[in-house]
């Protein structure tokens, strides 16, 4: 519960940035919410530089491997995701990151985009569509946060893969009618994507499984590095989806296909949970 508490704070970071677009972004322009936006990171130096290893991975890389004779260094947390006892799990949980991700990608982070285009096709003026977009940013990082508490719940009572595999359902569908339906309603589409920005931010917390599920699969000696690798192996994958996006709208001349069609990943997603590994109960690998 407690990582999974910790993970909210990406999405609060989700609320935030609304209410900072909706106050300055809005009235001072791109240049300014990057500045805000760029703070920050300042403070994640500072959190960085402070934070002592644990004395449990101290001690490892102080012993000598018993294959090679030398010390326990960061290559070899890294080749033992791909070793005999965790190479399916790693490339199982790479694949589930990457629906994950193109969810978010292509999914989530168009919700402004396709707000602001609603607003104005409406009759909304710019600074009244900018402030829409704030408002479905909030709404989509808030109900994430929801999201975020009720899945360690979920998860410890019918187990993690069927936890991610609902998630994912929900994330699937609501990318689905968003962009698919709602976004080229003539009548209330205003409305209706707002409603379906909230389910989109609640499938979004599909990633509180990952912050649990991940280390529970992994031993001490490579926990990190694999967390570290799925979770960002991924982004490459989804940086492709999200040109494959791009080319969509300029192929159909219009966000809303392109952005649906990413709905299928979650049917991979789906498909593969079965051969995940199922950690409800299980004592972490020594």
């Amino acid at each position: 519960m407690g990582a999974a508490l910790m993970h909210t704070g990406y999405y609060f970071g989700f609320f935030l940035a609304a209410a900072a677009n909706y106050f300055i972004g809005s009235r001072f322009g791109w240049r300014y919410m990057f500045m805000v936006g760029g703070a920050p990171a300042l403070f994640v130096g500072f959190i960085r530089n402070n934070v002592e290893e644990p004395a449990r991975w101290e001690k490892k890389i102080t012993q000598l491997d018993k294959e090679s004779g030398h010390k326990w260094g960061m290559h070899n947390a890294f080749l033992e995701l791909f070793s005999p006892r965790y190479r399916r799990r790693t490339i199982l949980n790479s694949l589930y990151l990457i629906v994950s991700l193109v969810g978010l990608w292509a999914g989530s982070v168009y919700v402004p985009a396709a707000i602001t285009y609603i607003a104005q096709r409406v009759g909304r003026s710019a600074a009244d569509a900018a402030r829409m977009a704030s408002y479905s940013t909030a709404l989509l990082g808030m109900a994430t946060v929801l999201g975020a508490v009720i899945v360690p719940l979920i998860a410890d009572r019918i187990g993690r893969r069927i936890t991610l595999g609902i998630f994912y359902a929900v994330m699937g569908l609501s990318i689905f009618v968003a962009f698919g339906r709602v976004f080229y309603l003539q009548a209330h589409a205003l409305e209706w994507f707002l409603v379906s920005a909230f389910f989109l931010g609640l499938g979004g917390a599909n990633f509180i499984v990952y912050s649990f599920w991940l280390p529970e699969q992994y031993s001490t000696e490579c926990r990190a590095s694999a967390f570290a690798f799925t979770t960002n192996i991924g982004r490459f994958a989804a940086a492709f989806f999200t040109l494959l996006v791009g080319a969509g709208v300029r192929h159909f001349e219009t966000l809303g296909v392109p952005v649906a069609m990413t709905a299928s990943a979650f049917v991979i997603g789906i498909l593969l949970l079965p051969f995940g590994v199922e950690t409800k109960g299980q004592p972490l690998p020594t």
